[in-house]
């Protein structure tokens, strides 16, 4: 449907883009009068005013946590998000499939693992080169492109472009969400559909 409207260079679900995790300064939020944009919305083309529903992503939990742990050497135990979590936890709920302390513990002790890889890489793997793949760049940083081709974060990858920006890496490889249609008039997919750091093949088909 999209490459009916659109023509041969029209988003596609699951799409592998390349963002600069440094312009990524805005998330999306819904709450904010917006509607609910999810992974299953990747590739859509959306009209209106959904991309002005925005608070700064230097502001939510997770990122702050994060610059906390790596910039500032606390504990996680210490960090916003976790308490947050032991409390879903002391509710009865499962955040992030963990039902206890040593679930969290034991999460967070993998982030530590990604943190020190990325570092020594000094890139973050698109989703084909792990070992859980499961199509396209489904399940990585999902990012929302708004009316200006700019990214928004949106529910998905926090952690690790949290981890991106800390390290400041020159770009990361992304899931494309959904798309205002004024970006694809100006042709603002076209440079993200590159990789910089491999350009080839498969950093043009996703």
């Amino acid at each position: 449907w999209n490459r009916l409207q659109y023509g041969p260079e029209a988003p596609r679900s699951d799409e592998l883009i390349f963002v600069d995790p440094l312009l990524i300064r805005d998330s999306y939020d819904r709450h904010a009068g917006g509607k609910p944009l999810r992974r299953q919305h990747s590739g859509m083309v959306v009209g209106g005013d959904w991309d002005l529903c925005r608070t700064p992503y230097a502001e939510n939990v997770k990122s702050i946590s994060c610059r906390m742990r790596y910039l500032e050497g606390a504990d996680w135990e210490e960090t916003p998000i976790f308490e947050r979590l032991m409390r879903q936890i002391a509710r009865g709920e499962r955040p992030d499939d963990c039902g206890s302390r040593e679930d969290l513990l034991n999460r967070y002790q993998t982030l530590d693992r990604v943190y020190e890889e990325t570092r020594r890489r000094g890139r973050l793997l698109p989703q084909a080169d792990l070992p859980d793949y499961f199509r396209g760049e489904h399940g990585g940083i999902l990012v929302h492109i708004d009316r200006d081709g700019l990214p928004l974060r949106a529910s998905g990858g926090m952690h690790r472009l949290a981890i991106a920006q800390i390290l400041e890496l020159p770009e990361v490889p992304a899931q494309l969400g959904v798309v205002h249609p004024e970006a694809l008039y100006k042709a603002c997919l076209v440079p993200l559909r590159c990789s910089r750091l491999d350009p080839g093949p498969r950093a043009a088909t996703g």
